[in-house]
């Protein structure tokens, strides 16, 4: 018997990922408006109410705005193939409703993508990345009025004609499946009393699957040499005993989220689907048309982010809960936790790898992985961060895996490369960099950067193209 090749394909995307509204800062400079993010002063679970008007750390993020170049740079000594960041809706659009574009926002971009492309690494862009213009918000409702998919599209029109020439990899909204758990981040959704929420929800949903569509046809037309992908939050269930009632609980929750991928990769709504939606009573409105959009449009490949499994129960009043990002559930006890509470499971990005891929046949791409944990600077200034050494090896050992069982993977962006602002809980002592930022969660600090005993780690598994992991 031949011995399988455990080796990453000669072009991975080897990078790092960000989000505009978690580390640009600048948040009032070059004709920018407020975004939802602006007005979400403790993470992305935090309500909507009319009276916020705290600012928040998003507001100066870690200044990347102005000190974008020192840190390309930072990322070109890590050897990074490529990058991916978001563009602030608010920078182009600021209130989302403009006939015309904001220059001095889209000259920002220009500049930056061209910073990277000087080193050589790829841009790979979130067209809406957990932000949206609050005048969209305000005067429409958010995603739940159809007339944002018309100022989406104009928006992705813009951005893609513009930077044509500079970005091959678009992603058309991060986390798409993260209205159903954060609304008001992932959709812009304020609701009313007595509102059906889940129906207002799926109708938002909707309109972002019609939005996500005409920017993959929009793509393909600008530049056919480009691709576009969705982008999901990964959620693996693992049934917590072999009774065939929490197996089928397991499916059913990971169809929550495989719904998103099915719609904006095969272009149809699934049957599940349709009958969960009858069973609690949600009517989706769609105009003509827009299911032969989505089955025209789908998109090139899938993105998602990993961090943690879940675990499904029929019976879990008495079994022990595991605090997470977006869902609370039952704690598996074979599994270690980080300092929030998110369960380590590298085995589990292999198992999401092939779910995946076996549902697909489309390649996919990992944009976000990555450990959130308190950082301290020791006396002689160093940074021995190896539990974060420590979960990226054993996370990208499985990705490994995942390509020797014939999964087609394209890259891996670690979340956070530099330290930033948390979406989770808009905060910076939960880090997640290879660079360290001198900023604290009371807004103290020089934002000077610090490597951490990472980046050299994280530097040589890209020479090596992942050779380093063995």
């Amino acid at each position: 018997m031949s011995k399988i090749e455990k080796t990453f394909p000669e072009n991975f995307l080897w990078g790092g990922a960000v989000a505009a509204n978690q580390l640009e800062g600048a948040y009032n400079v070059g004709g920018k408006g407020l975004s939802t993010a602006d007005v979400s002063p403790d993470g992305i679970l935090y309500p909507f109410d009319e009276t916020m008007t705290k600012l928040n750390l998003y507001h100066d993020g870690i200044d990347f705005y102005h000190r974008y170049k020192e840190d390309i740079a930072l990322f070109a000594e890590l050897g990074f193939k490529c990058f991916r960041t978001s563009i602030a809706w608010t920078r182009i659009f600021p209130n989302g409703d403009e006939l015309e574009p904001n220059e001095e926002g889209l000259k920002f971009y220009d500049d930056l993508f061209d910073e990277m492309l000087k080193y050589n690494i790829e841009p790979v862009v979130t067209i809406s990345h957990y932000e949206m213009p609050l005048g969209l918000v305000k005067n429409y409702g958010g995603w739940k009025n159809r007339d944002l998919i018309g100022f989406y599209e104009q928006f992705a029109k813009t951005v893609l004609e513009r930077y044509k020439d500079k970005v091959k990899y678009w992603m058309t909204f991060n986390e798409i499946n993260v209205v159903l758990h954060a609304p008001f981040t992932g959709g812009g959704l304020v609701f009313e009393e007595g509102e059906n929420k889940k129906n207002s929800m799926y109708q938002a949903a909707h309109h972002q699957f019609v939005a996500s569509a005409l920017a993959v046809k929009a793509c393909h037309e600008i530049n056919p040499e480009a691709k576009i992908g969705c982008m999901i939050a990964s959620m693996l269930t693992y049934p917590y005993t072999c009774n065939p009632e929490d197996a089928f609980a397991a499916m059913e929750q990971d169809r929550k989220t495989l719904f998103f991928s099915d719609v904006q990769a095969r272009g149809i709504y699934p049957g599940y689907m349709k009958r969960y939606f009858k069973e609690n009573d949600i009517t989706i409105v769609m105009e003509e048309g827009d299911e032969d959009i989505l089955k025209q449009y789908p998109v090139d490949y899938i993105g998602f982010s990993y961090y943690m499994s879940f675990v499904a129960s029929t019976a879990p009043e008495d079994l022990e809960k595991a605090d997470g990002n977006l869902l609370n559930g039952v704690k598996n006890p074979y599994l270690q936790s980080s300092e929030w509470g998110w369960q380590i499971d590298p085995k589990g990005l292999r198992t999401v790898l092939n779910q995946l891929y076996d549902r697909y046949q489309k390649p996919l791409f990992i944009v976000e992985n990555g450990l959130g944990a308190v950082d301290v600077v020791e006396e002689d200034g160093s940074i021995q961060d190896d539990y974060r050494i420590d979960y990226l090896h054993a996370h990208l050992k499985e990705a490994k895996e995942a390509i020797a069982d014939g999964v087609d993977l394209i890259g891996y962006t670690s979340w956070g490369p530099i330290d930033l602002v948390s979406a989770s809980t808009a905060e910076l002592k939960k880090r997640y960099g290879f660079i360290y930022v001198d900023r604290d969660n009371e807004g103290n600090g020089t934002f000077n950067r610090v490597k951490k005993k990472s980046f050299d780690w994280y530097k040589n598994v890209i020479a090596t193209n992942g050779a380093s992991l063995d």
